[in-house]
């Protein structure tokens, strides 16, 4: 099994680089395709972050999901699904929300022979503490970068990657 770690720094390298090589390759955020992932990145992470609708998840996450954690590592499908039931679902008295800055949100696409089937997309999201009758107390911030392919015409999140969290 030594092959995997070599598989996934290339598909981490890969994914850095093709963000980092050109700030001309994002999409300008009045464009159709920013609207429909900043949309979907609204909806995705409301479902499954904030109202742990675990079926949508597994339904929007791709069989082979991958997950990066600067602190909790790597992480697949299943422990995932498991992770967000036992982290973020299971004390709705002090509920983590994910709310995102979107100013901060960027979308890249992925073209295979100037045909869409994918994107990158990336920024920077807060976590706050939901305690009913209170207001949301911000708890710390991060960095994403999201790989989604376009599956028929549904976006399927494929890699996560989430640092620099503060």
């Amino acid at each position: 099994m030594k092959t995997l770690p070599i598989v996934l720094n290339i598909i981490l390298l890969f994914v850095l680089t093709t963000i980092c090589s050109s700030t001309t390759a994002q999409v300008p955020r009045d464009s159709e395709l920013f609207l429909t992932m900043q949309r979907h990145d609204s909806i995705f992470f409301e479902r499954a972050f904030n109202l742990c609708d675990t079926a949508y998840v597994n339904r929007a996450t791709d069989k082979d999901l991958v997950f990066y954690h600067d602190r909790n590592g790597i992480s697949y499908k299943k422990q995932f699904l498991e992770n967000t039931a036992k982290y973020l679902c299971s004390d709705w008295n002090n509920k983590p929300i994910r709310k995102v800055k979107k100013e901060s949100l960027e979308v890249y696409p992925l073209y295979n022979q100037d045909k869409l089937y994918g994107v990158v997309q990336s920024g920077i999201h807060d976590f706050y503490r939901r305690t009913p009758g209170k207001p949301d107390q911000l708890m710390g911030s991060a960095k994403f970068t999201h790989v989604y392919l376009l599956v028929g015409s549904d976006w399927i999140l494929k890699e996560v990657l989430s640092f620099d969290h503060k």
